[in-house]
């Protein structure tokens, strides 16, 4: 989708969102900055929440500082030290280990003082994925910035947190949301874009997403683009055959080719921008896996699939699970 992403250009306020609990408890950390964990299924809008807290709180953009878990954990050294946000913190360390080089983008980001304001924001998304001795250094820095710096964790397992951490922050519960929530956020944007919908549209729309808002705002956007009104004729006809089969195949190509950086930001892209949990992504890419192997190919990968799956019930970075199982199979086509 070429288009600026509705999720993006109708980012709600803190005043629009959807839920009461979540408006309040925010608007609390306005008024008293409080770090906070936000907890809730994948698309129940934790991230959009968190941006609208921030664009309340603060008056300049830069008071907000976005790090999703996988910039540290996913990346290499060269990809770590080569970001822009990062590359000012590392310049001329090139010796410095990877746990190192993540403590100190964390110290030199809280250190600095609010341009606006007496404090600044940062978020740490898909907070599951911080291993326990990177938790304890987050916690040593917490401490150290209180005074000037909110943290905010956002998260889909709040247990997996330590409890250093998790009691020096407030928790907000996001749940899935209703589908008339959904169909209310979708009457906003669709009146503000000046496409045509109907009733039974939103309510198809809702349905298909089933309580994942991001999911349906992008679902709502494709049927506007490709048939310009949302009813619930277009959009069964557009969504029916809607999924992301060139993006699965792409993994498996990757994997095979051993560029296990392409594979790793490809299942990265899925998880944080298209809805995907973990389960259901494994579910998608044994699919896509059909259409390519057959026999006893396909047998040994539903063999290391199963492991896999057991992890991902049981485990608490879905990325890093996923990436196991295509290594694991990219190191078998090499041999």
């Amino acid at each position: 989708m070429d288009a600026p992403l509705w999720t993006d250009t109708h980012a709600p306020s803190l005043g629009d969102l959807p839920q009461a609990s979540v408006r309040d408890r925010l608007q609390r950390a306005v008024d008293e900055p409080m770090n906070l964990v936000v907890q809730g299924p994948p698309g129940s809008g934790k991230t959009a929440a968190v941006r609208a807290l921030a664009e309340a709180a603060h008056d300049d953009e830069n008071d907000l500082v976005e790090l999703n878990v996988a910039d540290f954990f996913d990346r290499t050294k060269k990809e770590i030290r080569e970001d822009p946000r990062f590359e000012q913190f590392l310049t001329g360390r090139s010796r410095m280990a990877k746990r190192d080089m993540i403590n100190r983008v964390l110290k030199e980001s809280a250190s600095y003082a609010p341009v606006s304001g007496d404090y600044k924001t940062i978020v740490l998304d898909n907070a599951e994925a911080i291993r326990e001795d990177f938790q304890q250094a987050l916690r040593r820095v917490m401490e150290q910035h209180h005074r000037t710096t909110q943290f905010v964790l956002v998260t889909r397992q709040p247990s997996t947190l330590i409890a250093p951490i998790r009691s020096r922050c407030f928790p907000v519960p996001v749940r899935a949301p209703t589908a008339d929530e959904i169909e209310d956020v979708l009457d906003g944007i669709l009146d503000a874009e000046g496409v045509d919908y109907d009733d039974d549209g939103l309510e198809f729309v809702a349905g298909y997403a089933d309580g994942d808002l991001r999911k349906a705002i992008l679902g709502a956007q494709t049927t506007a683009m490709e048939a310009e009104e949302v009813t619930m004729t277009t959009v069964h006809e557009t969504l029916k055959d809607v999924g992301h089969d060139d993006e699965l195949a792409a993994v498996w190509e990757a994997a095979e080719a051993g560029e296990m950086t392409d594979a790793r930001k490809t299942v990265g892209t899925l998880l944080d921008d298209e809805g995907y949990d973990g389960q259901s992504l494994l579910v998608d890419l044994l699919d896509a896996a059909h259409k390519r192997y057959d026999g006893e190919t396909l047998a040994r990968l539903h063999h290391l699939a199963g492991d896999i799956d057991h992890d991902l019930v049981t485990g608490t970075d879905d990325r890093l699970h996923l990436t196991h199982l295509l290594t694991a199979w990219g190191q078998r086509v090499e041999a």
